[in-house]
């Protein structure tokens, strides 16, 4: 069993960061961030500290794996839940105008659709320590 992160340094990242913690902890799950930029293994280093105690109170396992840049993060995010059997995937989200969204895509909308596991989408303003 086990809950898997996406994870992107910013609020949203840690808002997802913060759930994924609660929800593994509340499933007794192992907990998997999964990065797709190369340059943020400090950061999530940093963005899991607060929470390392807990999950080591509980006795979860947790892992950080850090994908290569990909054309698609969503793929990315979606493979590794599939083979970690996933419980839930847990997402952050951003406010986009209907513009950006249709020009850059929806990496959140293609993981609510295509995953074969329950998402949960938290919002940046949502960080609990």
């Amino acid at each position: 069993m086990a809950v898997v992160v996406g994870y992107l340094p910013s609020r949203e990242g840690r808002a997802a960061l913060a759930h994924g913690v609660d929800a593994a902890a509340r499933h007794g799950a192992r907990l998997v961030v999964v990065s797709s930029k190369e340059d943020t293994t400090e950061a999530v280093q940093q963005d899991l500290e607060p929470y390392t105690a807990r999950l080591h109170e509980h006795g979860l396992a947790y892992e950080v794996r850090h994908l290569p840049r990909s054309a698609d993060p969503a793929d990315d995010l979606l493979a590794v839940a599939e083979e970690v059997e996933a419980t839930v995937i847990v997402i952050g989200l951003r406010r986009r105008s209907p513009v950006g969204k249709l020009i850059l895509g929806s990496n959140a909308q293609r993981i609510l659709l295509d995953a074969t596991c329950p998402v949960l989408a938290v919002k940046g303003d949502d960080v609990r320590a």
